[in-house]
């Protein structure tokens, strides 16, 4: 376990040194919305959990377990239920939710519309699953909880970083030549701030099963289990980057993941799986596996070889989970899982590969709470995807595979989640259950565009399928249990992206030096000494205001003013080529919520029309000639628009009494239903009152 230790250690340093000397780093921000992928643009996380605790833990397993059996009869004294389950579905639309229910074809569903309750269920501003998730969690607004977007700008450089969490480097290294031993640990912050409900509802001894429920990643430290989830990256520091070899490409990096050549060997071909950075030797780049596959041109005996074990290569058949083990030097290794797809056998030959994936068996970061939990589920039910963003939603966008691939990872990575829950509802008599589904959200960014035309056979099998596991989580409930089926927000069609800095650059609010007509990615040749205003992310427009940033120039006294004359100006804001309005309402974020974190928060949140979103460019801070643009991309269902357009929905077992809930009020109605006052912060309500 020390070795581990040491090795994330350095493998942390490597990467913030590397960033240092490369600000924009050579992981691209993949992905821009909830699939798979931002980078950590160079942070890699550092292993905290330590085999002498959990030694410790188990030794003192027998007297805990009469303690908290003593401290839950207590805890459950004023209880309303005995058990509580959240199931969550990412992106469930309540429009596509009740067609289907009115067509009966989510029986289950509409028996808990019929016998309980359903209504629509707000969501935040803007409307993005690592703020509304985290809404859900601690019940309160955005400026109490700190995450905003995806992404975070660093005020010094404004180059964008990763919203939920941070690293640090070593306070101490030891350098010997070109070798780096740190003689500390990198730092991880968690950034979502406030405090989720299950963390108050442990120190009440009411446990609590939270899995892959997003921004839990590093996991909660409370009386409870927990899995995280989005954010949590790959083993090579990004949120999902994907590998793609073929006898027909050069190497090369691509949105979301990078391109390899096959090399003919005889009559094999080979490659090279590349892994994390080699951090005890400066310059040495990444660790790789060799690999080899035999008889690639005969499905039927086609196989890959890999540090000496065999998988068959059947075409469109994904291989089991493969495990694998980087070596470091120096007696110390790294463990990753990924999955592999034979895509094309003829005339040229190509293998995909999943992001390198944190084996949970063997985790070399942490992902659960208590460390152990990761491996007991692993040890259980088999290897499992861990990456936050598992769907690979990239990997389709650049055509490393293809809608039937994407679907059956989606589906595989679905089932590893139902077992996970379904084993929790199993084993827990009493407490909280909650776990979310992404497949709903994924497969909707991926396949709006074959329900906007006319083909709903796709996006109604996946309602059909969530009503099915809905009947299974039935099951499991009882008189005395609460029930809720919920969504952080709907889902629109995505057709057209909007690029807010190419209008503020015509418009006269961003400059670029040199007359230059547009910039590169992440403000690349923005003149920041001639910038008022400028955007990035998903959901927010920021001024430059001078004492914030570091190169502000809009003055405090100046700042409203502006942010009226932008408001005015960007409302209705229409689309040349197709007539339509693109912005539907601009808001201030200082009338949208109040807090602790509201100087973090973009001045302004747009929120676009249905079938408008911000461009792929906009997102890393891009200016580009035109404004408007179509989306050619296969992520072609959003969210990022007006949160009016897009709310979730709310099912219960109960009938809810409040008129307007929000998804706010989720956390407040966890703690009411053990009969435990919400603390004064807490802004949500529990939904069981008169309205």
């Amino acid at each position: 376990m020390k070795r581990r230790d040491l090795f994330a250690a350095l493998c942390a340093l490597a990467l913030v040194v590397h960033a240092a000397h490369h600000p924009h780093g050579d992981f691209e921000l993949a992905y821009i919305g909830p699939g798979a992928g931002f980078a950590f643009l160079g942070s890699f996380l550092t292993l905290l959990t330590s085999l002498a605790l959990s030694v410790l833990s188990l030794l003192l397993w027998p007297f805990r377990m009469i303690w908290l059996l003593l401290r839950s009869k207590q805890g459950f004294r004023k209880a309303r239920v005995k058990k509580l389950i959240f199931l969550g579905l990412d992106g469930f639309d309540p429009g596509l939710a009740e067609r289907f229910m009115a067509e009966g074809k989510l029986p289950h569903l509409t028996r808990l519309k019929e016998q309980g309750s359903y209504t629509k269920l707000r969501t935040t501003f803007p409307s993005l699953s690592p703020v509304a998730w985290s809404t859900f969690a601690t019940g309160v607004n955005p400026a109490k909880h700190n995450i905003f977007d995806f992404l975070n700008r660093d005020l010094k450089t404004y180059v964008p970083e990763l919203a939920s969490s941070k690293v640090r480097p070593p306070q101490r290294v030891w350098k010997l030549g070109r070798r780096r031993i740190p003689l500390s640990r990198p730092s991880v912050e968690m950034r979502r701030k406030s405090e989720p409900f299950w963390t108050i509802l442990g120190r009440h001894s009411i446990g609590c099963t939270i899995l892959r429920l997003p921004i839990t990643f590093p996991p909660d430290h409370f009386n409870g289990r927990l899995l995280s989830a989005m954010s949590t990256p790959d083993l090579r520091g990004t949120q999902g980057s994907f590998s793609h070899f073929s006898t027909h490409v050069a190497s090369g990096h691509v949105e979301g993941g990078s391109r390899y050549p096959l090399r003919r060997a005889g009559d094999a071909l080979e490659g090279d799986l590349e892994g994390p950075e080699n951090a005890f030797i400066e310059g040495a780049g990444p660790m790789r596996i060799p690999f080899r596959i035999h008889h690639a041109e005969d499905p039927e005996r086609a196989s890959l070889e890999i540090q000496g074990e065999s998988y068959p290569l059947r075409p469109g058949e994904y291989t089991p989970w493969v495990r694998l083990r980087f070596h470091g030097g120096i007696g110390v290794s790294v463990h990753g899982i990924a999955r592999f797809l034979l895509t094309q056998t003829t005339p040229e030959v190509s293998l995909y590969s999943t992001p390198i994936q944190i084996d949970p068996e063997n985790p070399a970061l942490p992902i659960s709470h208590p460390a152990y939990y990761a491996i007991y589920l692993a040890k259980l039910l088999g290897a499992y995807s861990t990456l936050g963003m598992a769907e690979d939603t990239w990997a389709l966008n650049e055509g490393a595979i293809d809608d039937d691939a994407f679907l059956q990872q989606a589906e595989l990575i679905k089932r590893e989640r139902e077992q996970m829950f379904l084993s929790a509802l199993e084993h827990t008599r009493r407490g909280v259950v909650a776990c979310v589904f992404d497949t709903t959200d994924r497969v909707q960014h991926m396949f709006f565009r074959h329900l906007d035309a006319g083909d709903t056979r796709v996006i109604e099998a996946l309602y059909r399928d969530m009503d099915r596991l809905v009947g299974e989580t039935l099951k499991h409930v009882d008189d005395s249990t609460a029930l809720f089926v919920l969504s952080d927000h709907g889902f629109c069609s995505f057709k057209r992206g909007v690029n807010l800095n190419a209008w503020l650059h015509q418009n006269g609010y961003l400059a670029l030096r040199n007359g230059a007509g547009e910039s590169g990615d992440y403000f690349e040749g923005i003149d920041w000494s001639r910038t008022r205003a400028y955007t990035f992310g998903l959901g927010g427009l920021y001024l430059n205001l001078k004492g914030r940033e570091a190169s502000g120039i809009v003055s405090p006294q100046d700042a409203a003013a502006l942010r009226q004359e932008l408001m005015a100006k960007l409302t209705h804001l229409p689309d040349p080529e197709t007539g339509q309005i693109g912005i539907r309402n601009v808001y201030a974020s200082g009338a949208l919520y109040q807090g602790p974190y509201l100087q973090a928060a973009p001045d302004l949140i747009v929120g676009y029309a249905a079938g408008y979103r911000t461009s792929w460019e906009a997102a890393v801070g891009k200016v580009t000639e035109h404004v408007f643009s179509d989306n050619k991309k296969a992520w072609s269902g959003d969210h990022c628009v007006d949160p009016l357009l897009v709310p979730g929905v709310l099912f219960s077992n109960r009938k809810v009494q409040a008129e307007d809930p929000g998804i706010e009020d989720m956390a407040a109605t966890a703690l009411d239903l053990f009969g435990i006052q919400p603390p004064g912060w807490m802004e949500g309500k529990s939904v069981f009152r008169l309205a």
